[in-house]
């Protein structure tokens, strides 16, 4: 018995996949940025008081 996931080919690799890597990267070090400032004005707002 043959399972079909849909997928008529296997996904290019390479450049795909670099591209991939690219993107996570890109949102990631966009999460710790916001991260990083969320902490920032949460500890100015403290101090401010």
């Amino acid at each position: 018995m043959e399972r079909k996931t849909g997928q008529a080919a296997p996904p290019k690799k390479g450049a795909s996949r670099e591209d991939r890597l690219k993107a996570a990267l890109k949102a990631n070090l966009g999460r710790r940025k916001a991260q990083a400032r969320a902490r920032d004005t949460g500890t100015e707002q403290k101090t401010k008081e």
